[in-house]
């Protein structure tokens, strides 16, 4: 038996796996792992039917031309293309026409490795990942207020400790089911919960309280509860005095949150504003969890930095167990992910790529001049956008990430893909971006290797392998050392995940999320360890902020701020408002999960929820055809009715390709702090189809040859 975690979300639930009699595993839940007690989801639950499944990659792929199709070839033919066409690129265009996009699902190993690559082997700045479409409003808004982002700043059991919990689009019954014991523990002592979502989501019917704003509008609703709680003389001014600066311009550019305005722009009412500031000011315990929902807007660092001014103010961060603000990571390593090298201007350990201190560090530990390290690059759908263009990439890497269904504007995000001279993908099947590619390179999957990676509380986990992957399948690693042992650097890529984790320890040491303490054998010996650990004798942090925040001051700092005009607003063409989500039984762009026997039962096809009443006004009936219709393009789903949803909006999971792909509708406007698409709220036309032809979930046949 291999005691492990699940491949998918960043509560990364403790399995244990079995061998069966007939090579196959058995798994199960780890009754105990603290986080979810032996419970799973159904995802999770079924994660070892992909281990053996029939589609799986198990050679490398390449194509002879654009148009001929991807074809088997042996590991030096396709690791020699490669090279070839990152030198031939790099030669032509200059070091930066090579580039990198990570994914949230890597290892710590592997993506410190990939950033590593980045800058050492290509010397590029164009490296980013998919996280930059998930966390990263919240990571710029956590920065500017406490100096440092981490998910949670506390262990998810806190959660059953807050008297008053508010949820802002969030939705863990159907994204992380198992997080919900600790709801449920809170409500069975009393607790109160409050859901923010225009959907009556799973999560909602469990509150004691929904409410449902109009889409896009939390920043506004996040002001008026602070005003309110100006007004009502509910701030905690100690705690405001003695550990935060900035309050005064904050407690300015809220003065204009009557409730009678803000109850016309989000649609709450004035009673229901009053009722939750109060309830959450007279809890002893109280905590604000925002997600996705509003946080993917292109203000979402702004609106994620309200509801901070608004924890703030009430005194929440760092006041006692079971109170503070956090906001809840997707990928199963989103976390540790993005704090080892894979965005455009970070170096392990949340180092900042421009600091010339931080530059040195990272820079004597790999054992290079600080000056050979590149300057910070774009984020990721700038990089996207401007794939062969002139001063962009022209040779792109793709690591576990499927972009051409989880990109905005997706369809054009397709585009520049064919526009490239080479495209490399790694992955486990033939996603559809690697249909798109020149070379395809299997790697090994969750169960078939060691490593380690970090939840969406900081805590730091033990990947263990417990099974040998097929013949021909290589690792992150071993991939990534063929390639540079080709370009004249293999002697700085290690494949052992233990060597390279002993070098993370050493890059991150110092840095903010420090890992320098979090020994391979602690973990291995069962202690619970939390970054920041900074030497082999400290216990690890669960908590942050208990005493001061990481900032030159030691202060949380407040930042005004107020929502800007919406990049798109409805209008007589497109008059409801689009938001895109999980569904329980899928994840991500559905590579894994859309091949599950079990999951793609459950959830077969892909869907619109909407209101009966709107579907009624446009003759829909449920399980029509439905067109769904923005300035970008459209997509056919079937229809879903959902009483719980507004009138006004309509909801898509983002887990399908093709002509299913909701991607191809949502907007490309970016956050300009976060750099974070616009992924919700964007203006829709709805109408009933003729038919619905979708995207079938596995490669076409014509796009592979000889398998």
């Amino acid at each position: 038996m291999t005691d492990t975690h699940c491949p998918y979300c960043s509560l990364q639930c403790g399995i244990m796996l079995t061998p069966r009699p007939d090579g196959s595993l058995d798994l199960a839940g780890r009754p105990d792992f603290p986080v979810n007690r032996g419970g799973l989801c159904r995802k999770g639950a079924t994660a070892a039917e992909l281990l053996d499944h029939p589609e799986r990659l198990t050679t490398p792929l390449v194509r002879d031309a654009r148009a001929a199709p991807l074809r088997p070839a042996g590991w030096t033919e396709a690791l020699d293309r490669v090279a070839a066409a990152i030198l031939r690129t790099q030669e032509r265009h200059g070091r930066d026409a090579v580039g990198m996009f990570g994914g949230g699902g890597l290892t710590n190993e592997k993506a410190y490795q990939l950033g590593k690559f980045a800058r050492v082997a290509l010397r590029t700045r164009h490296i980013d990942y998919n996280g930059r479409f998930c966390m990263s409003s919240a990571v710029a808004a956590a920065t500017r207020a406490f100096g440092m982002d981490r998910g949670l700043p506390f262990p998810f059991a806190d959660i059953a400790l807050a008297d008053v919990v508010v949820l802002v689009g969030s939705n863990p019954a159907d994204t992380m089911p198992p997080a919900m014991r600790f709801f449920d523990e809170g409500r069975a002592r009393g607790a109160r919960h409050v859901v923010i979502d225009p959907r009556g989501t799973a999560t909602a019917e469990l509150a004691t309280a929904h409410l449902q704003p109009v889409p896009n509008t939390d920043l506004s609703l996040a002001n008026g509860l602070l005003h309110i709680a100006i007004r009502e003389n509910l701030v905690d001014e100690e705690y405001v005095t003695t550990r935060t600066s900035g309050f005064d311009a904050v407690r300015r550019a809220v003065r204009s949150y009557w409730p009678d305005r803000v109850e016309r722009v989000t649609g709450i009412a004035v009673p229901d504003l009053y009722d939750l500031v109060r309830t959450l000011a007279a809890a002893p315990t109280a905590m604000i969890l925002t997600a996705r929902g509003a946080e993917q807007h292109a203000d979402g660092t702004d609106t994620a930095q309200a509801w901070i001014n608004l924890a703030l103010a009430l005194g929440l961060p760092g006041r006692a167990p079971g109170s503070g603000w956090g906001t809840i990571t997707g990928q199963g390593n989103g976390q540790g992910g993005r704090e080892h090298g894979q965005k455009a201007d970070q170096l392990p350990g949340y180092r900042r790529l421009a600091d010339p201190v931080d530059r040195a560090h990272v820079a004597a530990v790999w054992g290079i001049d600080p000056n050979e390290l590149p300057a910070p690059g774009v984020s990721a759908y700038e990089m996207l956008d401007r794939l062969g263009t002139d001063g962009g990439v022209h040779t792109l890497l793709v690591a576990a990430s499927n972009v051409v269904v989880s990109a905005p504007n997706a369809r054009h995000v397709a585009q520049r893909l064919a526009a490239l001279d080479f495209l490399a993908v790694t992955d486990l099947f033939v996603s559809e971006t690697a249909q798109l590619a020149d070379v395809v390179l299997p790697t090994t999957q969750w169960a078939e290797e060691d490593g380690t990676m970090t939840n969406a509380e900081g805590r730091v986990l033990l990947r263990r392998r417990a099974a040998d992957p097929p013949p021909g399948v290589r690792t992150d690693l071993e991939i990534l050392r063929g390639s540079a042992d080709r370009l004249g650097h293999g002697d700085m890529f290690p494949t052992d995940p233990g060597a390279v984790y002993a070098e993370l320890r050493q890059a991150s040491g110092g840095g903010i999320a420090d890992y320098g303490g979090i020994t391979l054998e602690r973990l291995a010996a069962g202690e619970e360890l939390f970054w920041p650990c900074p030497d082999e004798n400290h216990p690890g942090t669960p908590r942050l902020f208990v005493d001061r925040f990481p900032t030159p001051d030691g202060r949380a700092a407040f930042v005004p701020v107020r929502p800007r005009l919406a990049p798109e607003l409805p209008d007589a063409e497109h008059p409801y408002l689009l938001v895109t989500g999980r569904d329980r039984g899928h994840y991500q762009s559905g590579t894994q999960t859309r091949r599950s026997p079990t999951l793609q039962q459950a959830v077969p096809r892909p869907y619109v929820a909407l209101h009966p009443e709107l579907a009624r006004v446009l003759e829909i009936v449920e399980g029509d055809a439905v067109r769904l219709r923005t300035v970008r393009g459209d997509a056919v789903l079937h229809a879903r009715l959902d009483t719980g949803i507004r009138r006004d909006t309509v909801f898509v999971p983002f887990h399908w390709g093709g002509a299913a792909c909701v991607n191809d509708l949502t907007s490309d406007a970016l956050d300009p702090t976060s750099r974070m698409p616009a992924f919700k709220a964007c203006p829709v036309a709805v109408e009933k189809a003729a038919s619905a032809v979708f995207a079938e979930p596995t490669p076409a046949e014509p796009a592979i040859a000889g398998i």
